[in-house]
């Protein structure tokens, strides 16, 4: 490996000289001598000098330090990086995102200073994005940063998130971090970051200490900051040996007896790929496996994501490959999400599987691998999946909302021994064990599509569908949102007091028939908000859950209260298994809770009442 200096940038003071301000940054790749300059422009650079000189420049540092603190997403970082989104201004700057990645690099750094017991050199971090149009003006920013705090940087250009993560991993790669720019399924004027070690993901906390050193070096940066990057990032082709990673895998797995290297072959499947990153896998996977796309969708990438939101749990996006699918007589439509952590599929027979029918189809196919298996899911998932999960052998945990929450779970139970292949969120985040315990679209599209041809060699041509045709769905379904009223520095505490003051309705039984859920088979005790075990999780959002019931039905339905980590909101899900169910419990929350408890002057219940029709 070819040593390069610990750092590949200077930084200087220029708040003596005459310069001007860059307002955006360029499009095209990085000349060698580019030269980026930074300014806080709400901060004077002869106004603060500290943190303690002045009462008015102390509020001014702190609201700076709060801007960066409020771009934290849970795990993420997100924020609005282009004009246009009415009632939103842009927060995502480059100076912010250049604190940011500085910080993380210096994170890094010291980690593995601490785990090596010396220091590092030669720290290497990869950066790669989806087709946002923001993308390229920041990963300037970020390549900035991580050269500032002493890190090599590696430009993997347009990436999935989970390439990311594997970057850190495969072999001829092996980078020691890697941080992804996406905002997932959020509109083309917002973008974000997600970071990750050789270890995983980082965890809320860990990305709560970058963001709060990230404030910190932003609010105090007064004067203009200039940048010089002697030599641009390096580029890699990450993307081609990911794509042969994933073809390996399959052609592994299915072993074909007579075409081990085109295993499928005879088979159509088409791909929505929503106009993000998922482009490769039509082009790079299934096409190099001899599969016939024909009829695939939105491969392009195209940062304005012209044709619907790339989500699986999106109904256009799902109803135009489930139009696909059966135009064509296709054996599997894929939908992924812009940056592939996320999937979603339609059957031959045209039928959607997203959501419960998801986690109940990689259920059935991992407790075919590995019987008597725990499956951790969020708490909005049905009885009957649990019902599913279990005649299968399987053990349910559900747990907190929130993917990474899930899959932190997971993680925690295999190390307390209790074996764990699958965690889900219903949004179709899904992570296996034997994969790192990544969340990975793609990865979860391999599994599914090597289930399906192993069937059809053991003489099953009825489908992948055929393994949940037995998975009943709750009768009623819904989610409702409500706007916290509140700038946006107090929404979450706005939120957490409502989410509190839901709880103590339930406990103090104000709302009859109305009981905190301890949601059944798993380690989790007061309405999946607090682990029970000696080290319980952080947590990054108050909810709870309330299962309902009355003398008729008994247990009806169920109703969940979380609060939102991405926007100023708290979601209310709820199911029933009863005719008018979901209405009705609507109602009570409105009437006995909402209304009684004076909460309707925090929260905009607009939406319930529409859902009510009144």
């Amino acid at each position: 490996m070819a040593s390069a200096s610990p750092s590949s940038m200077t930084l200087q003071n220029m708040s003596a000289q005459k310069s001007t301000i860059i307002p955006s940054f360029p499009t095209k790749p990085l000349a060698t001598n580019l030269r980026v300059i930074f300014m806080c422009p709400s901060i004077r650079s002869t106004g603060v000098r500290s943190l303690r000189v002045a009462k008015y420049d102390e509020v001014v540092v702190d609201d700076e330090i709060d801007k960066i603190r409020r771009l934290q997403n849970g795990s993420d970082v997100r924020g609005v990086a282009l004009e246009g989104e009415q009632g939103r201004t842009v927060d995502l700057t480059p100076p912010a995102v250049d604190a940011i990645a500085e910080s993380f690099g210096e994170w890094v750094i010291k980690g593995l200073e601490s785990e090596k017991g010396r220091p590092v050199e030669d720290i290497r971090v990869s950066l790669g994005r989806d087709p946002r149009i923001s993308g390229a003006a920041l990963s300037v920013a970020v390549f900035a940063g991580l050269s500032r705090a002493g890190c090599m940087v590696f430009d993997m250009g347009l990436a999935t998130t989970p390439a990311c993560f594997m970057s850190t991993v495969l072999d001829h790669f092996s980078y020691d971090a890697s941080i992804m720019m996406t905002a997932s399924h959020l509109p083309y004027t917002r973008n974000g970051l997600k970071f990750f070690t050789k270890k995983g993901g980082l965890t809320s906390p860990e990305v709560e200490e970058i963001c709060d050193r990230a404030a910190r070096k932003y609010a105090n940066r007064l004067a203009k900051v200039s940048t010089m990057l002697a030599t641009p990032p390096t580029q890699v082709d990450f993307m081609s040996a990911y794509a042969a990673h994933l073809r390996n895998i399959i052609k592994e797995r299915v072993n074909h007896p007579t075409h081990y290297d085109t295993p499928l072959e005879g088979f159509q499947i088409i791909v929505n790929a929503g106009n993000g990153s998922g482009g490769f896998f039509t082009w790079n996977v299934l096409d190099k496996l001899g599969a016939d796309t024909f009829g695939s969708l939105h491969l392009n990438p195209d940062g304005m994501f012209p044709n619907h939101i790339p989500n699986p749990e999106d109904k256009t996006a799902m109803a135009l490959t489930r139009a696909a699918v059966l135009d064509n007589s296709a054996d599997l439509g894929i939908v992924f999400d812009t940056d592939v952590d996320r999937s979603g599929v339609v059957d031959a027979k045209g039928n959607p599987i997203n959501g419960d029918k998801l986690i109940a189809l990689m259920s059935a196919i991992v407790l075919r691998e590995h019987p008597g298996t725990t499956v951790v899911t969020d708490a909005r998932t049905s009885v009957a999946l649990t019902r599913f999960i279990k005649e299968r052998g399987g053990h349910h945990c559900l747990y907190r909302v929130g993917y990474r929450n899930v899959i932190d779970k997971g993680v925690q139970l295999n190390q307390d021994g209790i074996e764990t292949h699958l965690m889900m969120e219903t949004s179709g985040h899904g992570a296996l064990k034997e994969n790192y315990f990544l969340d990975d679209g793609a990865y979860m599209v391999v599994k599914i599509i090597i289930e399906m041809v192993r069937m059809k060699l053991a003489g099953f041509n009825d489908g992948i569908g055929s393994l949940i045709e037995d998975l009943e769905e709750p009768l009623e379904s819904t989610e409702i949102r409500m706007n916290v009223i509140a700038e946006p520095r107090h929404a979450k505490v706005k939120a957490v007091e409502a989410i509190e003051a839901f709880r103590q309705y339930v406990e103090e039984g104000k709302l009859q028939g109305w009981e905190l859920d301890s949601c059944g088979d798993c380690w989790v005790s007061e309405g999946c908000l607090v682990d029970s075990n000696e080290m319980p999780a952080a947590i990054d959002a108050r909810m709870y859950r309330a299962k309902v019931s009355d003398e008729e039905n008994g247990q009806y339905g169920w109703v969940h209260l979380r609060q939102s980590i991405h926007n100023p909101n708290i979601a209310v899900n709820m199911q029933s298994t009863v005719p008018g169910g979901c209405r009705s419990m609507t109602a009570v929350l409105r009437d006995k809770f909402l209304l009684a408890s004076g909460m309707n002057k925090t929260l905009d219940i607009s939406q319930i009442d529409n859902y009510l029709g009144s």
